[in-house]
């Protein structure tokens, strides 16, 4: 591993190169913190990808990507004199020291769930109105349940055992397939919003990221049906042409790869 002056002189080529892009390269001399925004968004589920993939080589290229994007925003901000990469890494140090005193303070914490607790009460004393200020607007619905839910936990609104969660979850199913029977489609969605919400929370109790499950499962799923589509073709038939009978033999033999 490089030393920590290898680090810093690498950190610093990298700023380097920056100013000269942004002062040499047409592309990047037009880039505005709102063109980046959409390519930021793509880098971090390609860095997603690749962490799930379990592929380091490709998450160290990925974090490169994502490191390039943070620079480059604070390029952009030092031109205008609203901030720079110093103020940036300034920033998130007082915070880090701030938000745990239990290391740069007296505060004693027993466990992880201490710690999450004071982490959002301390954002609450730092002026925010609210526990669910901090969640994106933007974020996936999944992530965000997630992230709401964690969020309320961190302040001791939560379940105590996750047989409640998972009673809590029958119920909801119970709920929805009440509706179902009845055909009301707007509360068919609104208990199937119910049943999701209440999966992701059962899935908090578990200790599954639900986000990464069902990430999972997508890809599982993709890799099956891509060997029915090659087995298909080796047999010259067209999935289209095949029944569902048909298709499961090669579906189980899939699943055993």
């Amino acid at each position: 591993m490089n030393s920590r002056a290898e680090q810093l002189k690498a950190f610093d080529r990298l700023l380097t190169i920056m100013d000269e892009l942004r002062e040499q390269c047409p592309w990047d001399k037009k880039q505005t913190l709102q063109s980046l925004r959409h390519l930021t968004i793509e880098e971090t589920y390609e860095l997603g990808d690749a962490i799930l993939d379990n592929d380091l080589e490709e998450v160290k290229k990925e974090l490169g990507d994502l490191m390039l994007h943070i620079v480059f925003y604070a390029k952009i901000g030092s031109e205008t004199n609203d901030f720079d990469i110093a103020d940036v890494a300034n920033e998130i140090c007082e915070k880090l020291i701030n938000r745990h005193p239990h290391i740069y303070g007296d505060v004693k914490v027993a466990n992880e769930e201490d710690v999450k607790r004071n982490w959002e009460n301390l954002k609450l004393k730092e002026g925010k109105k609210s526990v669910l200020e901090g969640v994106p607007r933007s974020l996936p619905a999944m992530v965000k349940a997630n992230r709401i839910q964690d969020k309320v936990a961190g302040v001791g609104f939560d379940w105590e055992e996750p047989n409640q969660v998972f009673e809590k979850l029958k119920e909801e199913l119970e709920e929805l397939q009440h509706e179902v029977n009845v055909q009301d489609e707007d509360k068919i969605e609104s208990e199937f919003g119910d049943v999701l919400f209440s999966m992701i929370n059962y899935a908090r109790f578990l200790n599954v990221n639900p986000e990464n499950a069902l990430e999972r499962t997508n890809k599982k799923f993709i890799k099956r049906f891509q060997y029915l589509e090659n087995k298909a073709k080796e047999n010259n038939k067209s999935l289209k042409d095949m029944t569902l009978a048909e298709m499961d033999i090669f579906w189980e033999e899939a699943k055993k790869i």
